[in-house]
């Protein structure tokens, strides 16, 4: 049997494997030795296996995933969220709509200080989502918005997305969490666009406008903002002007949030830094299992000669890049609805890389476009992660999952359009970066 047949037969085996619901990592793992046993010889597989899990898990650059995620857990637990939340109220609830107004920027400022799209969800869904329906929000909207905004942290930096693809394509983590900033800052500008929109053509949405705060109550609010403004700019400054690595950065970062948490919460420190610690562990013990799991697998692919035959046949189907980048939106907005977004850059990242290199397309605005892939798919139904955080932490029997699902479908149209902007002007993903080389 040649060894591109008992490539494809694994592919199948994968497929296979991950229907049947066994977790992504061991999928890819065991398909991945099966294969080099298989198709190479076992010496091969004692190699990859005796080098690679240690290669990564002690690689100083990827250091930065775990401080990231334990910079947002502590962010959360310090009341950062109460006050980003609060100051975007006071500035903008004269609006109508207001309060979906200041989720998005609550949310948008959130997501330069935590990593994770679910802590976001999760956060603000029990933060503002009982306000917006006290002041008689439309329930759908609300939530549809808070689950929106949440996907704000897949690419406003600090990413664990982007850290994720970065380890997996080989490229620059600060490049990479610079080149987020312009598109996130974008997004939710659209966002705030698209709802003051919808608001006035539906006004039922949202009830009337109510008072202006007065001036002086409002600048006293962004005193609010102090700590959120010191971190954002001590992080992303700092790897903007190559002060220190993205590495070094998060552990900044997360020390940041710490001293911050110390100065203002009173009571049991020592358990909750370690229910944080602890989470972190297991979040961060979840995403290198993946991470390894599918570098087993795409070695495979690369030892038996696949990646090859797939980069012929997808640069023959698709002509050009921007036909496979269309190609490439399809794919993931389907493998959206069934696969997690970890999982998702796992399994398809080893096939269709290769022929982002083969067409010349540049691998910071790929991975941005591919960034933007997955903030749409954690909020599209039936597996987007931030729909089952927010309806975990809803506290409302009369609010069920139709109603997210609905009100998150202004957010996909909007998500789309900002979508074919990345991919119609590259320097919106690529100037900051190139700014970044230059110093």
């Amino acid at each position: 049997m040649s060894p591109e047949t008992i490539g494809y037969l694994c592919v199948g085996l994968l497929c296979v494997l991950l229907m049947a619901g066994v977790p992504v990592a061991v999928t890819m793992a065991l398909v991945g030795a099966l294969g080099m046993w298989w198709g190479i010889g076992l010496a091969f597989l004692a190699g990859q296996f005796t080098t690679l899990p240690y290669a990564v898990a002690s690689n100083y650059a990827y250091a930065v995933l775990p401080l990231f995620v334990l910079m947002g857990l502590l962010a959360e637990k310090a009341g950062i969220t109460d006050e980003l939340f609060r100051a975007a109220d006071l500035w903008l609830r004269h609006l109508r709509g207001g309060l979906y107004q200041a989720v998005i920027v609550g949310s948008a400022i959130f997501s330069a200080i935590s990593g994770s799209t679910i802590v976001n969800a999760v956060v603000f869904t029990r933060i503002a989502y009982p306000q917006m329906i006290k002041a008689g929000y439309d329930r759908s909207l609300s939530v549809g918005c808070i689950a929106a905004c949440g996907a704000l942290d897949a690419m406003i930096p600090p990413s664990i997305t982007m850290v994720i693809y970065a380890i997996i394509t080989e490229q620059s983590v600060g490049q990479l969490l610079v080149a987020g900033i312009i598109p996130g800052i974008l997004t939710a500008i659209v966002y705030m666009g698209g709802v003051a929109l919808m608001v006035r053509l539906k006004p039922s949405l949202a009830p009337g406008a109510v008072p202006r705060v007065p001036l002086r109550e409002r600048i006293t609010a962004l005193g609010l903002l102090t700590s959120s403004v010191v971190l954002i700019v001590g992080v992303m400054g700092g790897i903007y002007m190559g002060y220190f690595p993205p590495s070094a950065a998060g552990a900044m970062g997360a020390f940041g949030v710490f001293v911050i948490y110390l100065w203002r919460v009173r009571g049991n420190v020592r358990g909750t830094l370690a229910a944080a610690l602890i989470d972190t562990a297991g979040v961060s013990c979840i995403i290198f299992a993946i991470l390894i799991g599918g570098l087993v697998f795409s070695r495979m692919l690369v030892a038996l000669g696949m990646i090859d035959q797939f980069v012929s046949l997808i640069t023959a189907v698709a002509g050009g890049p921007i036909q496979f980048l269309l190609l490439v939106a399809v794919l993931y907005m389907i493998l959206g609805m069934f696969l997690d977004s970890t999982s998702m850059m796992v399994v398809t990242l080893p096939f269709i890389y290769p022929v982002v290199q083969h067409l010349n397309i540049d691998p910071i605005w790929f991975g941005i476009i591919i960034v933007k892939l997955i903030e749409m798919d954690v909020m599209t139904p039936p597996v987007g992660m931030n729909l089952f955080a927010v309806m975990s932490a809803v506290n409302d029997p009369k609010t069920t999952f139709r109603h997210v699902v609905v009100g998150v479908v202004p957010f996909l149209i909007m998500e789309a359009f900002v979508l074919g902007l990345l991919i119609a002007f590259p320097e919106l993903s690529l100037w900051l970066p190139r700014q970044m080389l230059e110093r």
